[in-house]
């Protein structure tokens, strides 16, 4: 349990620092805990078997009574996706989220089976208070719809926090309502959480009104031919203006990837998206000529299981790439999945189809939702906080932003470059960095336990993929101390065994000798067998191979199993 003083804010920070996603943070004033962004991340390629990473909620279940609700800034995984786990954990009253938000948890929630009744749209004219605490919302602009900064108000002072957020002049969807920040700014605010994700990018990002341009060019110089695009499901306005651009050249939709579908039925429900009757099924796209449909799928990250994979593989059972179709990638490679997009984009070139990137067009097919240098800095001259905190991003791009921050007026001594865990005390008006911490941990999820798999494991899968396993099985007869016949020896991902006959048989040796010495000349247990088995292959094949494969002995007592088998 942390320390709070009786009239004391804190801002417990969970997630989101040091990293680009897991975003989850609290204010805490008394007896009354706010809770906003609930995310997730997701592993990267050393976490072998680990579905998805959440912050640690010790804090949460260790403070439940205190909690009043989850506020959620907008619909992004790494925002909205630990949800599902965190209502497994504590009890939440309330959730708060913008209505596309919403639906994308009420569906997450749906598919898991977990019934909670108590989530409920807000849009930016929205005010909710509770005992002591004030939150207000104000319009953002990034690549989802309904994306909203959120005021928080305490007797101490208050804090603002931007969400994931860009200034775009020519937005495809809402302005963002610099008129509201400018007030919020008048008002007086104490403390600024920006998004730190593209501060070390110079100048403004590209307009989304950019790529609508690049789009239309491409759709208008392969009128005749059909066009296939992978983008983020996520990217709303993308999807948005990708209908348009399809509406005014007169082609059909035929959308694959169910988190695409999802995202599509929602905005078309929600009216972010006109124009449903595009729409068609596999079948009825299969009996069009190319130039009067559009596939649009998942996959732009080159991931294995998506539609544009499993299209440029030949094996998606609808789609059959000819030789004259055009495939654009409206992404961005995320860092890490470079190398699987180039392997997708080569086998799509394998097949004979032109295909357009971000970097090999004459136009821009992305842009990021996110705020460059300048944008950073209009942030904060339009909040003017007098406490600035860098969020969601590397440490690297935390650190721009604070001097980002300092080069904007703001006293050095009053920036914060956190980690995961640390707390900051607001009291009247001054904020200062708490000494005590909260877990700032990773949990990880894999498959249906949380929590469970924790680095011991990932340090075993991590020696298994790279050094194998060797399984030494032996039965004995307990009571006579006596081997029953010689063990024998299995790998995977080790060595071959028909191919290292003399090595398999130097371990069987070095097995046999070890359990006879134990059996005849100690009292040791089976457990401790085993650990003497382990210890002498350890050094073994490690002197033989150079490697040092996870060794598990089996070591049967017949005596026990008899006795199991006479008892059934």
């Amino acid at each position: 349990m942390i320390r709070n003083k009786p009239n004391e804010t804190k801002l417990i920070v969970l997630g989101g620092l040091g990293e680009v996603g897991k975003n989850m943070y609290c204010v805490m004033y008394k007896d009354e805990i706010v809770i906003i962004d609930a995310g997730i991340r997701f592993p990267e390629g050393d976490l072998l078997g680990i579905d998805y990473v959440l912050p640690d909620y010790t804090f949460l279940k260790e403070n439940q009574e205190k909690i009043k609700c989850l506020v959620i800034t907008h619909g992004h995984e790494d925002h909205i996706g630990g949800i599902p786990f965190l209502l497994q954990t504590v009890n939440i009253p309330a959730i708060y989220a913008p209505n596309q938000a919403k639906e994308l948890i009420a569906i997450k929630l749906e598919d898991r089976n977990i019934r909670y009744d108590h989530l409920y749209a807000y849009d930016d004219t929205t005010k909710i208070k509770l005992k002591n605490i004030e939150i207000e919302f104000f319009r953002t602009t990034h690549s989802i719809p309904d994306s909203h900064g959120i005021y928080v108000k305490t007797p101490n002072g208050s804090i603002v926090t931007t969400g994931d957020f860009k200034f775009d002049l020519t937005p495809i969807g809402p302005m963002a309502d610099l008129h509201k920040m400018a007030e919020l700014g008048k008002r007086g605010v104490d403390l600024l959480i920006s998004d730190s994700t593209n501060a070390l990018n110079e100048g403004m990002s590209i307009s989304e009104s950019k790529v609508d341009d690049t789009l239309m060019d491409i759709f208008t110089k392969y009128s005749n031919r059909r066009i296939i695009l992978a983008t983020f499901a996520s990217n709303i306005y993308r999807l948005k203006h990708i209908v348009e651009t399809c509406y005014k050249h007169n082609r059909k939709i035929c959308v694959f990837g169910r988190s695409m579908e999802n995202n599509i039925q929602i905005s078309i429900n929600g009216g972010y998206i006109n124009h449903k009757e595009l729409f068609i099924t596999p079948e009825v796209a299969n009996t069009l000529k190319p130039g009067e449909v559009a596939v649009l799928c998942t996959g732009s990250q080159g991931e294995p299981l998506a539609a544009l994979s499993r299209i440029a593989e030949g094996t998606h059972k609808h789609v059959s790439l000819r030789p004259d179709d055009i495939v654009i990638f409206s992404s961005s490679p995320i860092p890490g999945n470079a190398l699987a997009i180039s392997k997708t984009i080569n086998k799509l070139y394998l097949k004979g189809v032109q295909v357009f990137t971000n970097g090999n067009s004459d136009g821009d097919l992305h842009t990021s939702g996110h705020a460059n240098e300048e944008e950073l800095k209009l942030m904060i001259r339009l909040i003017m906080p007098k406490y600035m905190m860098p969020f969601h991003g590397e440490y690297r791009m935390l650190n721009h932003h604070a001097n980002i921050a300092i080069d904007c007026g703001i006293p050095k001594e009053n920036t914060f470059v956190l980690e995961n865990g640390d707390i900051l005390n607001l009291t009247n008006h001054v904020i200062t960095k708490a000494k005590e911490k909260v877990s700032g941990d990773d949990v990880y999820v894999d498959g249906n336990r949380i929590g469970e798999v924790g680095g011991v494991v990932i340090r075993d899968r991590k020696m298994m993929s790279n050094d194998g396993i060797l399984v030494v099985i032996a039965n004995i007869d307990m009571a006579k101390r006596k081997l029953l016949i010689k063990p024998n020896i299995t790998t995977r991902g080790f060595i071959l065994v028909n191919e290292n006959e003399e090595l398999i048989k130097q371990i069987e040796v070095t097995s046999e000798n070890v359990i006879n010495d134990r059996l005849i000349n100690s009292k040791d247990n089976i457990n401790e067998i085993k650990a003497k088995i382990i210890g002498e292959l350890i050094t073994y094949t490690e002197e033989l191979t150079g490697r040092r494969p996870i060794i598990l002995p089996v070591i049967i007592d017949i005596n026990k199993e008899k006795e199991i088998a006479n008892q059934n």
